[in-house]
């Protein structure tokens, strides 16, 4: 592992800079038009909610960002190493910049699974004779493999979603009679407490026969001795996400619970242990799919079996039994099967984990024993 403390913020972001530029050179483009917040976070670090960047293939020199008034003095304190301009309707300015330098930026591509027809329109309207390149993907693959900054971003978010979970357990906080919606926001001020920037997605919370949807939305449904609780969450810091999910029980579990409980455990250790260098999505996936199967409970698994997590909660890599990449040291994904029986409950477990030569590295610490509240 190598030691994040070796370089900066601004370091990183020159390094994915370069490596994007490289890639350019590669895919015979001269510039990319970045135009997704996410992406030009990824790549300058400035994290206001306008802006464009015009990357050469060239190298910083000839990459211009933009934003608009709002962010001079921001873009000035995250941005400090790129030529700014100033401009509201930022990518509309950086593409007519272009069109003033049509041979530096003759083969120009732009992000087009964000961009609409119309917005399309404008862009190659102000582009002038610059062509506009479809070229999709292009930041996201890089994105794939996370540097020891991100992943020290996405550790400080696992850590505040476990010591949320803890606090919560030892508060007395899951307890008959609060409501699913009353958990939910408790866990989500006490991640804010240990910081997180903000919840990483809307909190899963399902008591008794709601645990048994995979998906459900917090109510006003009441807590009984006797329920599982399924939880899922998580926390946001340096604009990373954290993903975890905990399944408790309230009161002694019945035979039922413990047995589909300890089956999602051994399903979830078998699908960790398969995250390895080299090993196809698919594949992980079926190290756990096949467990839950070999059960007798293979129709009972709903979902696929986890994703990437990054600057966004679910990214790329999927997880699943249609996934067709393979995992290299450095992405981050969660672990996550379920056994969901309709009408009684269900039980997920699931991990943020990083991918390394060695073995996994578990973010996510809180226990996966059964926890009986």
């Amino acid at each position: 592992m190598s030691d994040s403390s070796s370089y900066t913020h601004a370091d990183a972001h020159r390094r994915r800079r370069g490596a994007l530029a490289e890639r350019l050179q590669a895919a015979e483009l001269d510039a990319l038009l970045v135009t997704d917040l996410r992406n030009i976070r990824y790549l300058t670090g400035f994290t206001g909610s306008n802006a464009a960047l015009l990357l050469h293939a060239a190298g910083d020199t000839d990459t211009v960002f933009c934003t608009d008034g709002r962010y001079t003095t921001q873009a000035a304190s995250e941005v400090p190493d790129l030529t700014t301009v100033v401009d509201r309707a930022s990518a509309l300015a950086l593409a007519r910049r272009a069109a003033g330098e049509p041979a530096r930026y003759r083969r120009t591509g732009f992000e087009s699974q964000y961009v609409s027809v119309e917005q399309h329109a404008g862009l190659a309207e102000a582009a002038g004779d610059v062509e506009l390149r479809r070229s999709p993907g292009l930041v996201e693959r890089l994105r794939l493999v996370k540097d020891e900054l991100e992943i020290d971003a996405l550790r400080r978010a696992c850590a505040a979603a476990d010591q949320a979970l803890a606090g919560l357990l030892s508060d007395g906080g899951l307890r008959p009679g609060r409501s699913e919606r009353e958990v939910a926001r408790d866990l989500e001020n006490r991640m804010l407490d240990h910081g997180s920037e903000g919840a990483a997605f809307p909190s899963i919370v399902a008591a008794g026969a709601h645990s048994a949807i995979p998906h459900h939305r917090p109510t006003d449904a009441v807590l009984a001795t006797g329920d599982l609780v399924k939880m899922d969450f998580g926390a946001t810091v340096d604009g990373y996400h954290s993903d975890m999910t905990r399944t408790v029980v309230l009161g002694t579990p019945a035979a039922w619970q413990q047995e589909i409980y300890d089956l999602v455990q051994a399903a979830q250790l078998s699908g960790v242990a398969a995250a390895v260098p080299g090993a196809g999505t698919a594949a992980v996936d079926a190290a756990s799919r096949d467990v839950i199967a070999g059960a007798g409970r293979a129709e009972e698994f709903l979902h696929g079996l986890g994703h990437g997590v990054g600057l966004e909660v679910h990214e790329a890599p999927s997880l699943a039994k249609t996934g067709d990449g393979t995992l290299a040291a450095g992405m981050a994904v969660t672990v996550e099967p379920g056994v969901y029986v309709a009408g009684r409950g269900g039980v997920r477990i699931e991990d943020t984990l990083v991918v390394r030569e060695s073995a996994p590295e578990l973010l996510t610490l809180s226990t996966k024993e059964l926890v009986v509240v």
